[in-house]
């Protein structure tokens, strides 16, 4: 067969298949039109619980020194709060280090090294207290048995499923009727609900400073006051036309 006959029967052979794919793309539907929206939802529910951290630092000239009498400490902290009926499964130790303590040069000892002059160890006990009415007395007492570290409170539920339901709830309503408004003031229909996404947010917490006080003074006071759960959504509507 001549080279000019048979490149003339290939390409009678890849006609129908090209014809064919040129057929099916003409024919693939376009992606139907979409917005997408952002809801908020926020629902606030007193706490039932707080988290506490209680640090001890204590510095020594060795670092045996310093472990014993942060160990001392710390032993105290602990009992008191189970005193207060703190069960074990809400005490944790959540950071613990033994660190040098260094003197540095000063402008005059320019190219010495620092030299170390003791030791510094540092112990960190979280605590979740589920009588929240006992935070101020709970705070005053670890500060009076040793606890010298800034920490933080955290009022929080042991159990937010339904406040972060509710708040959801809002959320979607609020992102529907941003979308309705949306369409209508475009003109166009609002359609099926394609995609949803979220992210939740939780209460944060809030710091305190460790001071002396004085063994007479008050508890400190303390305000539980409300928690915020607030959700985000994102949600993609089709438009009709």
């Amino acid at each position: 067969m001549k080279k000019s006959t048979l490149k003339a029967a290939l390409a009678a052979l890849a006609l129908p298949a090209f014809a064919h794919s040129a057929a099916f793309a003409q024919e693939a539907p376009r992606p139907a039109p979409r917005i997408v929206v952002t809801g908020q939802g926020e629902a606030a529910i007193a706490p039932d619980m707080a988290v506490l951290t209680l640090g001890v630092m204590r510095q020594a000239d060795t670092a045996r020194a310093a472990l014993d009498a942060a160990n001392a400490a710390m032993a105290e902290v602990t009992a008191a709060m189970k005193a207060e009926g703190v069960a074990d499964r809400d005490l944790q130790t959540s950071n613990f280090s033994i660190s040098p303590v260094y003197a540095y040069p000063t402008s005059d000892q320019q190219g010495q090294p620092p030299k170390i002059t003791g030791y510094e160890v540092n112990n960190t006990l979280t605590v979740r207290l589920r009588e929240i009415a006992k935070v101020g007395t709970v705070l005053d007492k670890a500060v009076t048995l040793g606890v010298n570290q800034g920490g933080g409170i955290s009022f929080t539920n042991d159990d937010p499923s339904a406040a972060l339901t509710e708040a959801r709830i809002k959320a979607i309503k609020n992102a529907t009727a941003k979308a309705k408004t949306l369409a209508e003031a475009a003109g166009v229909g609002l359609g099926k609900v394609i995609e949803i996404s979220e992210q939740s947010y939780m209460p944060q917490a809030v710091p305190y400073a460790m001071k002396v006080r004085d063994a007479a003074a008050a508890s400190v006071p303390v305000e539980a006051g409300e928690n915020a759960y607030r959700v985000d959504v994102n949600v993609t509507f089709e438009l009709g036309q």
